[in-house]
């Protein structure tokens, strides 16, 4: 007990000799003047402080009235801005859309009980790519033309879907039931026409006209030229020529007229005045196929008056 008592007194002293000694360090005059720093901001810093944040408060009610302004210009909603809504099937426009650059879309089409309508300043431009980004078709619709860049162009008939007009690089067809031609020139062909009728409308007249080259028809089974109620007229300047390379020229008709034949007259010692009254005449052929009219006598006269053969 005596020991341990003295082990407690002994801290005691030596707890209260350190109390003492820091104490008198704390005390003793320092040397140096202490420098007394003030801490926060003043004078044209906290100016300058408060200015930055009334400046950023002003900017920032200035985008928010900004912000608010647009919503209520562009009439921005849940549904989408303006005449464009966005629905389940799509973008929706309503009235009347512009656009300054480039439109790529997969569909485009119009209300049900309204026209869609394309409209351009100078014109309007479709073009169809493949995968690979290449121009594979192009419409233009322009001032003065409407082109079509294609492989091949087709107007279907809107019942049947029938192919009323097609074109290539090979072919045009038309597959229309009637082609019309109105204009006053008629219809000009600068190389050959394939057809298996012609035909002219009822009370009108077919007319098939080169004005200064020839007109050539041409069939491998044979050419049949037909007027039911009318008159046939084949008219030249020069010589019209009929022939039969294999065949014969069949006339068959009840009156067969041969105008403006030459006549031949008898000779010198024939006597002149029955030539005057002269009503009947022969037929005669030369050599060279040409006929002739000669004054019909008893017997033939081809002989007698044959010298316009010689001349021919």
């Amino acid at each position: 007990m005596d020991r341990s008592t003295n082990l407690d007194i002994e801290e005691l002293k030596m707890t209260r000799e350190q109390y003492i000694l820091a104490t008198q360090q704390n005390n003793l005059p320092r040397t140096e003047n202490a420098q007394l720093y003030p801490v926060g901001i003043y004078g044209w810093r906290k100016r300058c402080l408060y200015f930055f944040v009334l400046l950023l408060l002003v900017t920032m009610i200035v985008n928010l009235a900004m912000t608010i302004w647009i919503l209520k210009v562009m009439n921005f909603t849940v549904d989408g801005m303006g005449n464009l809504r966005v629905t389940k099937k799509g973008i929706r426009l309503e009235g009347i859309s512009e656009f300054l650059l480039p439109l790529y879309v997969k569909e485009i089409h119009s209300r049900k009980d309204s026209p869609l309508v394309l409209q351009s300043d100078r014109n309007v431009t479709v073009n169809a790519r493949n995968h690979m980004g290449q121009l594979t078709g192009q419409l233009t619709v322009g001032a003065d033309a409407v082109e079509a860049q294609c492989k091949r162009f087709e107007v279907r008939a809107s019942e049947d879907g029938r192919v009323l007009f097609s074109a290539d690089e090979d072919e045009i067809t038309i597959g229309a039931e009637k082609l019309k031609v109105t204009g006053t020139e008629g219809a000009v062909f600068g190389h050959s026409v394939e057809t298996p009728h012609i035909r002219a409308e009822p009370s009108q007249d077919l007319r098939l006209e080169s004005p200064t080259r020839s007109l050539i028809m041409e069939a491998p089974r044979g050419v049949q030229v037909s007027a039911a109620a009318g008159d046939f007229k084949a008219i030249c300047r020069k010589e019209l020529h009929l022939q039969s390379t294999e065949g014969e020229i069949f006339l068959n008709a009840k009156t067969i007229r041969l105008g403006n034949l030459p006549t031949g007259s008898f000779p010198s010692s024939s006597p002149s005045s029955s030539s005057s009254r002269q009503t009947v005449y022969e037929l005669c052929v030369c050599p060279n196929g040409k006929l002739y009219l000669s004054p019909a006598a008893v017997g033939s006269t081809c002989q007698s008056s044959s010298n316009i053969c010689l001349w021919s």
